[in-house]
């Protein structure tokens, strides 16, 4: 207990109350969130997806990539057909004779972790830079916003296919060029953020206090424009994913040994006019229903962080 100015005992806060205080952040986070049932399916079927992703090995039927396993013989079979071995295929086979179920499930593990973790690092680099800007102000900000606004002049798949075929094709390439590619909005949005912030008075009182910049950047600063940065966060990581596929489809993503949605559509393309229509569409299917219950869930939580539409 203490006493207020008027001599009063006050009781001063539990810790059970304290407690209680992140899980009726987190409720109130959900109530706004759930207001919309289309994000919250979006976000039931990204949760799915996001599982079927990193336990491919063990919820696929199979390895489509496991040579002993695979049989040319069993090649391009409709959907829900069976092989002389009775093995069922729900979704047909490919070209090389793979369950394109299994493919698939491998497929959303690569997309996923390629546009997961370049979106990580690009939001690093991104919201260290802009928010450096904003704190710092003077030729640094004008060199490094300048640098932003003639990236994203130019179209994120042009940008992508020069670096790409300068530095050729592979995983680790696929990511540089994708975290090259994004790191300018995140900068962009975090300067924004920053700009708003550092006139606050909370900053003032930091620098009263005779804090470090470095501190008052990390630990004051940067936790208040986390809110736009997991926006663009989100919305950015759809776009790399299907980024990458499109680089992939053209052939200068990822190699054949690290098999992506957009590989996968590759690959089937050439089988279209023969009418084995599975091998492309399929795997076109799930990288839709990826970026779009992203997307969804993304736009859900710009409106829930837009300041002119709080209630």
């Amino acid at each position: 207990t203490r006493q207020n100015k008027g001599g009063k005992l006050m009781s001063a806060p539990s810790q059970t109350q304290n407690a209680s205080l992140p899980a009726s952040g987190l409720r109130k986070f959900w109530s706004d969130f759930s207001e919309s049932p289309t994000a919250v399916i979006a976000l039931f079927v990204f949760l799915l997806i996001l599982f079927i992703a990193i336990f491919a090995p063990w919820v696929s039927p199979s390895d489509p990539y496991d040579l002993t396993s695979v049989d040319i013989m069993n090649s391009r079979l409709p959907p829900g057909s069976e092989d002389f071995s009775g093995n069922f295929y729900l979704l047909g086979t490919d070209g090389a004779g793979r369950d394109m179920l299994s493919a698939i499930f491998y497929g959303l593990r690569v997309s996923l972790g390629v546009g997961a973790l370049s979106g990580f690092v690009a939001l690093v680099i991104g919201a260290a830079l802009g928010l450096s800007a904003a704190y710092f102000g003077g030729r640094f900000e004008t060199i490094t916003m300048r640098i932003v606004d003639i990236q994203l002049s130019f179209p994120s798949i042009l940008m992508a296919l020069i670096i790409l075929a300068a530095f050729g094709k592979g995983v680790e390439k696929t990511i540089i060029a994708l975290i090259l590619v994004q790191w300018a909005y995140y900068a962009r949005a975090a300067r924004a953020s920053a700009l708003v912030e550092k006139n606050k008075e909370y900053v003032e009182a930091a620098h009263c206090l005779a804090l470090g910049n470095k501190r008052i950047i990390l630990s004051h600063i940067a936790p208040n424009c986390m809110a736009p940065l997991i926006v663009v966060g989100t919305l950015q990581t759809a776009h790399a994913i299907s980024l990458e596929a499109t680089l992939s489809f053209l052939g200068l993503g990822l190699p054949i040994t690290e098999p992506s949605l957009g590989l996968l559509i590759g690959n089937g393309f050439e089988y279209m006019y023969s009418g084995d229509f599975w091998i492309s569409i399929f795997p076109g299917v799930a990288l839709l229903i990826t970026i779009v219950s992203i997307s969804l869930v993304g736009d859900q939580l710009r409106d829930m962080f837009n300041p002119r539409l709080q209630k």
